[in-house]
This record gives C-alpha cells, sequence and structure tokens, in this order.
C-alpha cells in the first residue's frame, strides 16, 4: 500500500539534545513538485493540511489543490484548516466556558465521565478591558483600582478560575495584565508550538484563530492568525477544523525612505488606502 503525502513528508529536526518530528515542505516537495512561487502565508497553510491528512476531512487532493494555486494565484478550493490554539476575551469566552460546564452537567446526568469534556485545542482567554479607573494620579491608583475590579466583578472571575481548574488546555489572564493582542504577543504567541505525542515530541508553526478584532497583529512575528466570531471559535476549541477557500494572497513590496516631515502614521493610513482600494476582504497580504 502506497505511502500517504502526510508520511511521506515527515522527517526529523534536532535541536541541541531534543529531537522534533516535523513535517517538512522541502520533503514533500518532491512528492508533490515545485513549490517555490507558494507565498510563505500558504507554506503554512501546507503543513497543516499535511499533518491532518485523514484522507477524510484532508484529502491528498486538498493538498494538490494548494500547491497547484500557483498556475494562476487563485484556487476554487474549500478546505478544512485546523489552528493550533485558541484566543478569546472574556467577552466570547465567558459563554465558552459556559457550554463546556453545561455539557458536563448533561454528560453527569447521562452518568458519563465529565472529564471527557474539555477543549481539545488550548484555549487562551484574556481578561481585558476590564479595569475601570476609579482612582488616578497617586502611586496606589493601579492596586485600588484592582481591587474595585475584583470586588464588582467576582462571581465572573470565581468561575473563570474555576474553569481554568478544571478544564485541560485552558487557561486564563486574570485582569490589569494588558489588553488581548498586547498578551498574545508579549507572551502566548510562539514561532513554532510544540507538543509531545505519544512519547514523541512534535514541532509545527504557531497559528491561531482569536475572537480579538485585533488578532490579526500576531502576523508580524510569523504567526499565521486572523479573528473569527465566537460560534467559529468554539468550534475550533471543539477540534472542528475552520472551512475555508484556498485564499488568494496580495504581495506588498515597500521601497525607498520617508522624506523629512513624513510619518509612520502616514505611512500606515496610505498603505491601508492602497490595500482597501485594491481589494483584500478574505484575502492574505505579504510584505
Amino acid at each position: 500500500m502506497s505511502k500517504t503525502l502526510r508520511e511521506q513528508s515527515q522527517s526529523t529536526l534536532q535541536v541541541d539534545q531534543q529531537k522534533y518530528h516535523i513535517f517538512s515542505i522541502p520533503r514533500a516537495a518532491h512528492y508533490l513538485g515545485n513549490i517555490d512561487r507558494l507565498p510563505k502565508s500558504l507554506h503554512v497553510l501546507l503543513e497543516n493540511l499535511l499533518r491532518w491528512q485523514d484522507d477524510d476531512s484532508v484529502t491528498e487532493e486538498d493538498i494538490r489543490a494548494l500547491v497547484a494555486w500557483q498556475k494562476d494565484a487563485h484556487a476554487e478550493r474549500e478546505i478544512a484548516y485546523r489552528p493550533v490554539r485558541v484566543l478569546m476575551q472574556d467577552f466570547t469566552g465567558v459563554p465558552a466556558i459556559v457550554d463546556l460546564a453545561a455539557m458536563r452537567e448533561a454528560v453527569k446526568r447521562l452518568g458519563g465521565e465529565v472529564e471527557k469534556v474539555n477543549p481539545l485545542s488550548p484555549v487562551d482567554l484574556v481578561i481585558d478591558h476590564s479595569v475601570t479607573v476609579d482612582h488616578f494620579g497617586e502611586d496606589s491608583a493601579f492596586d485600588t483600582n484592582m481591587r474595585l475590579e475584583m470586588k464588582r466583578n467576582h462571581e465572573r472571575y470565581a468561575f473563570l478560575r474555576w474553569g481554568q481548574k478544571a478544564f485541560n488546555k485552558f487557561r486564563v489572564v486574570p485582569p490589569g495584565t494588558g489588553i488581548c493582542h498586547q498578551v498574545n504577543l508579549e507572551y502566548l504567541g510562539k514561532s513554532v508550538w510544540q507538543e509531545q505525542i505519544e512519547g514523541k515530541w512534535f514541532a509545527w508553526p504557531d497559528t491561531l484563530v482569536g475572537t480579538d478584532s485585533h488578532t490579526t497583529m500576531i502576523n508580524a512575528l510569523g504567526v499565521l492568525g486572523w479573528g473569527v466570531g465566537g460560534i467559529e471559535a468554539e468550534a475550533a476549541m471543539l477540534g472542528q477544523p475552520i472551512s475555508m477557500l484556498i485564499p488568494d494572497v496580495v504581495g506588498f513590496k515597500l521601497t525607498g525612505k520617508l522624506r523629512p516631515g513624513i510619518t509612520a502614521t502616514d505611512l500606515v493610513l496610505t498603505i491601508t488606502q492602497i490595500l482597501r482600494n485594491h481589494g483584500v476582504v478574505g484575502k492574505f497580504v505579504e510584505f
């Protein structure tokens, strides 16, 4: 029986004393043909499809369609993408944990094992934009505001603390730590994700979907991620793939330097105007 592309692309990577199993794009290219013109962001999607190929949700035809994107820089094919992790703020995250708690209660009533109800993908819930400024202009202002915050939202925070202890792969970033995309950029984002599976260490690119509108800022670190609605995020949390068309990719090249008096803000707004005129909704943009 011939090997799948998933099996053919598997390789190892030695980092110091640690060996990682990876799904190698160059190795896959031996069987898929030249991929030199495939954009970097689509390389990440290609690795994702190779890793999740099961000939059901992800087929060899899906993988080859992604490679064939190079011919016309466009492909009318739907693929199943599975992000590594999910990012939520408390506005959408609390209902998701309530749903999990309700599922556990239903399983308990039916005599099942409640411990089996868990997120299948790692979830980080950031309590952001939470602290109200009642006190300011004094050294103790932050501590005083935090005490008031905890008092006003005690029930909600106690529930989230319970959720962090009760569920696997679920972490809560407490109030007063920072806003969602800042925490994502400075603490949560990883260039490379590593995980131990059946005694072997695997490594793959960090990817995510998030319910915060600024989720795409994580792309500045080379981490593929974008914003989704609460229902999509909850589905990803439960291990369901996100169905999406193979995206078009818009390239943007910057040359030269700014003239005196032109600010970085001017540059960003000009780029935004150019991209909006071109049309980038539902597309990836690479600089």
